[in-house]
């Protein structure tokens, strides 16, 4: 049977003495390139298939053709001339060195071409081996690439760009016009790296280093971003500068930074002016609000402390009166307490408001803080409710402020019992659920009471600082409350068409 193997792969030595047998003529056949073999007195005396195919000869019409029948009109004295020169002095090198060549076919067609001269010797006779390679696509290609420079160029300019390289092993940063013009330097093309941060303002000198390092770090992505202020070394004018630019590294090193820089001084400009106005426009608000409040306080405030005044006047009318009477003293007393207590959460509210920007946020469990907030509710006097607890085991912890949260439910808390009196309903049920938002990876908690509901006139302005559908309050509790849980990474929201009572949810994210 015929063997299957495949057959062995041939040694380094026997190889190489093969090599060392091919024959001129089946290297020169086998060639890519288009070559012709030309004697000394310009005799083409061989030509390899591509030559044929690219100067549209056949074997016989090529052999015997002087070569100066290959080139144009115009050239083929002084082609004579350099051929006899050549032949005078042979060796290797390129033909007409910065001048554009080309070659006639037999069509007369003329091909753009780059040719190589090699002296052949053979027999004792020297022969020039005439390599042609067409240049067409080479120029074709570096005026695409010349085209596309300018309109780079274009784009640099008209955006105001500028690039430099830095380059780490000499300290040294090549920057074009642009750079040179943004930095007031001179007109030479490179700096040195000590003279190029020079200009960088003493301020920004730090920020713009460390957005270095990171930049020089091998395990990075080698990205390199930086803003800062340059002083301009000719005029002293101070400019902001974007510079946005990647490293490159050699063994693991930092070798070079290439990147592009832009003045973006206008838009700096910009960004503080419209700080300014929003800062400005803040202002006003807190104005406005500090007013709003200011006379929230001084209504909420004047009728407890005007009963407290004239409940003060009838305890001491008692005190006074001959038929002193407890049971009228103790009823002054009462209604003295309950406006103080009606003053101190108000004022609680107003705080609580005030203070809600500063917080710092934990894990904890959600679950627990609703039971808290339950017995703090009942410990401040809302008591006649059942609670009804819907809570989700194995809840994974919340991300936010504790304190905070605990105000939120409490609050809920305090106007579901609230609303709940309002109609009398007495041991009605509060129900608080627990459960997990899988869609938003969030902790989702419910409290529904059994109330009057919230009027369609007031659902849409029921979070509206200093809004309330309470006979008294100055109607911060819900606007506090969802400014407390959107600071903390949640939502606070009212549910719509609720047939009975009201159902307020809010969401907290988990902790990572």
């Amino acid at each position: 049977m015929p063997s299957t193997s495949q057959p062995d792969h041939l040694s380094h030595n026997t190889l190489k003495n093969l090599i060392k047998h091919l024959s001129f003529e089946t290297i020169f056949s086998a060639a890519a390139d288009a070559m012709l073999l030309v004697d000394n007195a310009g005799v083409i005396v061989q030509a390899n298939p591509s030559a044929l195919t690219l100067l549209e000869y056949s074997a016989e019409e090529m052999c015997g053709l002087a070569v100066e029948a290959l080139i144009p009109i115009s050239y083929r004295n002084h082609h004579q001339h350099q051929r006899q020169s050549y032949f005078n002095n042979p060796e290797k090198r390129a033909m007409g060195k910065g001048t554009a060549l080309f070659a006639l076919t037999a069509s007369g067609k003329k091909i753009a071409v780059d040719i190589s001269l090699s002296p052949v010797y053979i027999k004792d006779q020297i022969y020039a081996l005439t390599t042609f390679y067409v240049a067409g696509h080479r120029r074709e290609a570096e005026e695409a690439l010349r085209i596309s420079e300018e309109r780079l160029q274009l784009a640099r300019r008209s955006a105001g760009l500028g690039v430099f390289d830095f380059d780490a092993k000499q300290n040294i940063v090549h920057w074009d016009e642009r750079m040179r013009e943004l930095w007031g330097g001179d007109s030479d093309a490179t700096i040195s790296y000590e003279k190029f941060i020079e200009a960088i303002h003493p301020e920004d000198r730090e920020a713009r280093q460390t957005a270095l390092i990171l930049a020089t770090d091998p395990t990075g992505t080698g990205e390199y971003n930086a803003e800062f202020r340059i002083i301009n070394a000719k005029d002293g004018t101070e400019h902001w500068i974007a510079t946005t630019g990647r490293m490159h590294f050699e063994d693991n090193h930092a070798s070079r930074l290439v990147g592009i820089a832009q003045d973006i001084t206008e838009r700096k400009r910009l960004e503080t002016k419209l700080q300014e106005q929003r800062s400005e426009t803040e202002s006003i608000f807190k104005q406005q609000v500090a007013a709003r409040t200011a006379s929230a306080i001084a209504h909420e405030l004047n009728q407890p402390l005007a009963a407290i005044s004239a409940y003060s006047e009838v305890a001491l009318h008692a005190l006074s009166d001959a038929n002193f009477s407890t049971d009228k003293l103790k009823r002054a007393l009462e209604g003295c307490v309950a406006q103080a207590q009606r003053a101190g959460t108000s004022l609680h509210e107003l705080l609580a408001f005030l203070q809600a920007g500063n917080i710092v946020v934990a894990p904890f469990d959600l679950n627990a803080l609703v039971k808290d907030a339950l017995n703090i509710a009942r410990s401040d006097g809302y008591k006649e409710f059942q609670p009804a607890l819907d809570l989700e085991q194995n809840l994974p912890q919340v991300l936010a402020n504790r304190i905070q949260i605990q105000k939120v439910l409490v609050n809920l808390i305090r106007n579901a019992v609230e609303a709940m009196r309002s109609i009398g309903a007495n041991n009605a049920t509060i129900t608080v659920t627990v459960r997990t938002n899988q869609n938003l990876n969030m902790g989702h908690v419910s409290v529904q009471d059994s109330g009057p509901g919230i009027p369609p006139e007031a659902v849409k302005r029921i979070f509206e600082p200093f809004f309330t559908t309470k006979p008294t309050g100055i109607g911060m509790g819900l606007a506090i409350s969802r400014a407390l849980v959107e600071s903390n990474g949640g939502q606070l929201w009212l549910e719509p068409n609720v047939e009975s009572g009201a159902v307020f949810h809010f969401t907290l994210p988990f902790a990572p």
